[in-house]
């Protein structure tokens, strides 16, 4: 698989001249967007100094970015736009992640909205109590041992930017897909199971905002979907490799609604 690799180009543009530079690589962005080997791209101005400017662009690899870009009618059209800036280039190289990296605190995370762990306890309590009772899915929970819930309650947790713990005591992604495998969940026990979370839910009153439940809906959708695929695999070999635990944050919004 491909690595992702970020390009800086670092450019120094006279202040009588930034107008155009700035035009050029509005016009260069359209064929720079229509690549398969771009992934996203943002160009930047110096607070400071004014007249230097930084161009960032993710490419699938390194590779892809010389020998397919390079080679494709997107990079001539690109090129023709902005290449009469070649000159005043003072850096071009790649980087690769060094895996440093994170979020801050000015966004909360998707745990600290929905009110940290105790939201969680109570949100999986809630859910518990509907699923050994429901009719389709029953019969999978009642045998479960008492601890589960609370453990799903860390699962979900830590996932949306909470506490280590399910990493750290309780196995990690390897063993919640293992804990699914051989199951042969049906799509109908499925979208049962995303109705009565999202039941439990409403009745904790977890934040109703739409910025917070369009990633929690995505969540569930995106988490119960895998484990329909691994309760499908039918013996501890089919076990998927080990994975780092998923993250959810807030998707396209971006954060909460904050008036």
């Amino acid at each position: 698989m491909s690595s992702r690799t970020v390009e800086y180009i670092r450019y120094t543009i006279p202040a009588d001249g930034a107008e155009a530079f700035i035009a050029a690589y509005e016009r260069a962005a359209e064929p720079l967007a229509a690549s398969p080997q771009c992934v996203d791209y943002e160009l930047r101005r110096c607070e400071e100094e004014p007249e230097s400017f930084i161009l960032r662009i993710t490419w699938t690899s390194t590779s892809d970015h010389i020998e397919t870009f390079r080679a494709s009618a997107e990079f001539r059209t690109f090129f023709a736009e902005i290449s009469p800036y070649v000159k005043d280039i003072t850096e071009m190289r790649h980087y690769a992640p060094t895996g440093v990296a994170g979020q801050g605190a000015a966004v909360p995370s998707l745990y600290a909205w929905a009110g940290g762990a105790k939201n969680f306890d109570r949100l999986t309590e809630a859910f518990y109590t509907r699923v050994v009772e429901d009719d389709l899915l029953g019969g999978l929970f009642r045998e479960l041992p008492a601890e589960h819930a609370r453990h799903v309650g860390a699962w979900l947790a830590e996932v949306f930017g909470g506490p280590k713990t399910y990493s750290e005591q309780l196995g990690g992604h390897q063993h919640m897909a293992g804990k699914h495998l051989g199951k042969h969940i049906t799509e109908a026990q499925r979208r049962r199971w995303v109705n009565l979370i999202l039941d439990a839910a409403d009745e904790v009153e977890l934040p109703g905002d739409p910025e917070f439940r369009s990633a929690f809906v995505a969540y569930i959708e995106w988490g119960t979907r895998m484990a329909l695929y691994y309760s499908n695999d039918v013996s501890d070999e089919d076990c998927p490799p080990v994975q780092p635990m998923p993250y959810w944050g807030w998707g396209v919004p971006g954060g909460p609604y904050q008036p």
